[in-house]
């Protein structure tokens, strides 16, 4: 399979973060604070570096969408359900703010934490919270889109928790989690009423027969996007 250097960076771009997660998270415990620090901010350097040059790339007319297929994740009746990303306009906005944004929380953590034992599972958290953001932004499907909205809310309960023997921060903790719940549910059933409704989760297959099917007065349309919010 030939990629354009555009693809090869947006396949990169979310697992730099999942890496510095995982040497963090398994072997944190033997780093010092500047080596944490160094895997867990350079991680997100890089995935921003990645997001500046594909947003000035896509400024520059090198592509309008561009999309990349990992691999086949589900098997499904008429094919498979990809685990594959997807750059457009809007969702290079968003990468820049979560890189950006998150590359400047993750630099100032680096003092806010010092000294505290749980220097190494601070920053894996917050290197595991900008992958699973980043899945959200870059799927190309409903399903893998699912995936980084559980993710998320995953590392919101983490996070949130942290000082998990502070009864107070547990109990915003399950808050937290609870309210995901909730979410949760909208989102399951859009994606039943999707694909019973469309046959696929796919964004291009959706958006093309939804934009065919009586636009925002269709109420099929308007019970999903409404679960979906």
């Amino acid at each position: 399979m030939n990629l354009t250097f555009a693809q090869i960076a947006l396949a990169a771009l979310p697992f730099l973060p999942l890496a510095g997660f995982a040497v963090n998270g398994l072997w944190g415990r033997r780093f010092k604070e500047t080596t944490i620090g160094i895997v867990g901010c350079g991680s997100i350097l890089l995935s921003f570096l990645l997001s500046v040059f594909l947003f000035m790339a896509n400024l520059s007319g090198s592509f309008a969408t561009v999309q990349v297929r990992l691999f086949d994740w589900i098997p499904v009746a008429n094919g498979s359900i990809g685990f594959s990303l997807m750059a457009d306009p809007l969702s290079l906005i968003m990468l820049l703010v979560i890189t950006g944004v998150g590359l400047l929380i993750h630099l100032y953590s680096v003092g806010y934490m010092h000294g505290d034992a749980g220097f190494a599972r601070f920053f894996a958290y917050l290197n595991l919270f900008i992958f699973f953001m980043l899945l959200l932004v870059l799927a190309d499907n409903f399903l893998l889109l699912f995936a980084g909205w559980e993710g998320v809310g995953l590392c919101s309960f983490l996070l949130i928790g942290f000082w998990f023997t502070n009864e107070s921060y547990n109990a915003a903790a399950k808050k937290a989690f609870v309210m995901n719940r909730i979410g949760d549910l909208g989102f399951l059933l859009s994606m039943f009423l999707i694909v019973f409704t469309y046959g696929s989760l796919n964004f291009d297959q959706v958006f093309t027969a939804a934009a065919t099917a009586g636009g925002a007065n269709n109420a099929t349309i308007i019970a999903i996007t409404l679960l979906l919010f």
